[in-house]
């Protein structure tokens, strides 16, 4: 189980300057003081962390990036021992010379076994250039291990021995580093078994479920999987439920040696023969509107896209909301009905949620509610004149009332993170661009 506190980058992609997700919750009072209990977690007498995140902004504002920050920053904790290409996937700020060659910044604080954990790295494409890893078991931070380069600076002999024994194993002078320079050390001890610490911390991050909310292949079959698991099934399909969709079964069907329509195509039919296929079953009525029986559908076909996002988001919620792990989701409401959203939200904000969080990229201006969001679980990406994103919460604006409508403030532009849209009208005037097209070329 992991719960972040928060996530800070810097130097990548749209984002020139530092920016922090922060997921503590702040010393406010909601409208709503339902808000201030269920939609907190209660971590100690000091701190509580928020169970949700919604993050609006324009098109092209960069809130994407946010997520892709936080995926790249996992992906190479995960990938930079077995693969030599893992640090490609950063990409700094292109529009500054200040930034174009300096390195990218990740940090995650986040909280594992009642332990805060403070861990991060500094990286371009070639090299890791710095990492370091914190830990403040009591109420006093200590240090771990601090890198720079491809030298270990300083150890924690006593509460970090797997450390010192990978650098004893390796000689003892630094020069026999058991990590590449384009590699972790945490990732290294926790992939070579030097101990658990590094192992549970890697594990515990790469726990974070992250996906896009227009979905993928591999998405479909693994909810297709997850109806082999009574639990999960039964959990999946009282989520479809519950969302009106009228289905009232699943099944996933091995086509294997199982004649198809004709009229597929063969390319279609030889895709199909290589995996199961989803069925939904639904009532059917005769003419009299009695209900004579079911009637299947295969899900990948004949359901709508938004039925399909559902379904495959279904393991993901199940299992963020099982083991209290976070859940981050980019596009979240695309294909969703606004309703749909909001239940989701509130049951990740319910009180029946122990540990789990929700944080999302929306455009679903109805979640924008004193009655659903806590002023610090609203976040907004705005992209400046220079072509940098920037990251804040809306608990930051002064002159917010606990009270105030949101979602109209922000819609009429009070809290910025809204695109400056020109006059659409004349785009119906053909005459008179294709005279500006002719002027133009002479």
């Amino acid at each position: 189980m992991i719960k972040i506190e928060e996530f800070s980058f810097g130097n990548f992609w749209s984002f020139k300057d530092m920016q922090t997700l922060n997921m503590s919750a702040a010393k406010i009072k909601s409208k709503n003081s339902r808000l201030d209990l269920n939609n907190l977690l209660p971590v100690d007498q000091d701190l509580n962390l928020l169970k949700s995140k919604a993050i609006y902004g324009a098109n092209a504002s960069g809130k994407s990036n946010v997520i892709k920050a936080l995926v790249t920053f996992i992906r190479i904790i995960k990938e930079s021992v077995k693969e030599d290409q893992a640090l490609s996937m950063i990409d700094a700020f292109q529009l500054s010379t200040e930034t174009e060659h300096q390195p990218t910044f990740f940090q995650l604080v986040f909280w594992t076994k009642d332990t805060r954990y403070r861990y991060g790295f500094e990286a371009d494409n070639d090299s890791i250039k710095s990492e370091w890893l914190f830990s403040t078991p009591n109420k006093r931070e200590q240090s771990l291990f601090l890198r720079e380069n491809d030298q270990i600076l300083d150890i924690n002999q006593t509460h970090f021995e797997e450390g010192q024994k990978a650098i004893d194993l390796a000689g003892g002078d630094g020069d026999g580093q058991i990590f590449r320079s384009n590699s972790l050390f945490l990732s290294s001890l926790a992939s070579f078994g030097f101990g658990k610490v590094s192992k549970g911390l890697v594990n515990a991050i790469s726990s974070i479920s992250i996906i896009s909310g227009l979905g993928h292949r591999g998405m479909y079959g693994l909810a297709g999987d997850s109806l082999s698991d009574n639990k999960k099934k039964n959990f999946i399909l009282e989520f479809l439920k519950k969302a009106d969709l009228g289905i009232e079964d699943l099944l996933a069907v091995d086509l294997k040696g199982r004649d198809l329509p004709e009229e597929l195509e063969d390319d279609v039919k030889e895709d199909l023969k290589k995996e199961k296929i989803v069925v939904s079953k639904r009532t059917k009525f005769d003419e009299n509107l009695k209900a004579i029986g079911k009637s299947d559908f295969a899900f990948g076909f004949q359901e709508s896209e938004g039925t399909r996002k559902m379904f495959e988001l279904s393991p993901f919620i199940y299992r963020a909301l099982k083991e209290g792990n976070p859940l981050v989701i980019d596009e979240f409401d695309a294909r969703f009905h606004p309703l749909l959203t909001k239940k989701i939200v509130e049951l990740f904000n319910s009180d029946s949620n122990h540990g789990a969080q929700l944080i999302f990229t929306t455009h679903d201006t109805n979640l924008l509610s004193a009655d659903i969001l806590r002023r610090d679980q609203i976040d907004f990406v705005e992209k400046d004149r220079y072509g940098a994103s920037h990251l804040y919460t809306l608990v930051e604006i002064k002159g917010v009332r606990n009270d105030a409508s949101f979602e109209k403030d922000y819609i009429q532009g009070k809290y910025g993170a809204i695109p400056f849209l020109g006059d659409f009208t004349n785009l119906n005037d053909f005459d008179n661009a294709e005279e500006d097209k002719s002027y133009q070329g002479h």
